[in-house]
């Protein structure tokens, strides 16, 4: 099998050293070629941009949508209920991240400056209770509090008050030399600087960090613009859900004792080797079965690893199947 260049991306190389030496969860390479056999012909496409809800299309109000989204896309189980955060809005029943996006769209909608550094800044738990009403408190509301201020702080101080003004200032790549979007969004908001170590090994998984720029590289393509040059160069979103996805597909594989406690809803440390062999292999499985498909696939075909990361979230985030659970900020 020919590798891609993404083997060669600073974050999914970072995942190789925990691989080696994992001994929580294995990658069965078997399996991966099976669902390859019948995956590859499955309709993948990109993005077309297009959005759950009507934002408008001025570039910067997008942009300002999609990374304020990215800021807060994390925790939407109840860790001590495993229920999920769920809202009713427009004649439908949301959950997940996508209540919350529902979510932001209602306050967008009732004139509410919530995509702005300044409100950012200002922001108070009882704001968030409101905008967030739904079935459950959303989980982690403290946090999310101290995420926007510090994000809103930045912004006002830096970068005139705008993530589109941000935005403006980097290449339209992941990586250029230091002011590539990834590099950037790591360096310029500590809130996205996802990582762990592992063994004394560094490992970057920047999961929304790189799930932001996906959302971006939609957003300018569907509006004509180039879209990031680098993206084959982009890993998997590193979540809750690609693991069940990965486990109910059988490309996973847990030792009895770390499945036992997923299934019971135990909390899984952060930080943890549990946790980090999770998210590590997560990026290291959708990147071999990317190779795997693209094998089968005609050139004009190729896919590169986020469509194959939607097509198991966007099967799997709503399943009952129990995924593992881990207080952190970063999924």
């Amino acid at each position: 099998m020919t590798q891609s260049a993404f083997w060669e991306s600073p974050v999914i190389a970072s995942t190789i050293p925990v691989v080696k030496d994992s001994r929580w969860v294995r990658t069965n390479a078997a399996a991966v070629d099976r669902v390859a056999g019948w995956m590859a012909y499955e309709e993948f496409g990109l993005p077309d941009g297009a959005q759950m809800f009507d934002f408008g299309s001025d570039p910067d109000l997008l942009t300002d949508v999609t990374l304020f989204v990215n800021c807060l896309n994390f925790a939407f189980t109840d860790f001590a209920s495993s229920r999920k955060f769920e809202l009713e809005y427009r004649g439908r029943t949301w959950s997940d991240s996508e209540a919350m996006v529902a979510a932001l769209h209602r306050a967008h909608v009732a004139g509410d400056p919530i995509f702005t550094g300044a409100w950012m800044a200002a922001v108070t738990r009882p704001d968030l209770e409101r905008i967030f009403a739904g079935s459950i408190e959303m989980p982690m509301l403290d946090e999310r509090v101290a995420i926007l201020r510090s994000v809103g702080a930045t912004l006002v101080d830096r970068f005139d008050g705008s993530f589109h003004a941000w935005a403006a200032g980097c290449e339209p790549a992941m990586y250029a030399g230091g002011n590539g979007l990834l590099e950037r969004l790591v360096a310029d908001f500590p809130r996205f600087e996802d990582s762990h170590v592992f063994k004394g090994s560094r490992v970057r998984i920047y999961k929304l960090a790189q799930l932001a720029l996906w959302g971006l590289h939609a957003m300018w393509v569907r509006q004509g613009r180039a879209g990031i040059r680098d993206l084959d160069r982009m890993s998997a979103f590193a979540d809750y859900i690609v693991p069940v996805a990965l486990r109910v597909m059988g490309i996973f594989q847990y030792v009895p004792d770390l499945e036992r406690r997923i299934m019971a809803g135990e909390p899984i440390a952060r930080d943890s080797e549990e946790e980090i062999e999770i998210r590590a292999h997560t990026l290291y499985a959708t990147a071999l079965l990317t190779d795997a498909l693209n094998e089968l696939r005609p050139p004009e075909l190729r896919l590169v690893i986020p469509q194959v990361d939607y097509r198991l979230w966007k099967s799997y985030h709503a399943t009952f199947h129990p995924h593992h659970l881990t207080v952190t900020t970063m999924y």
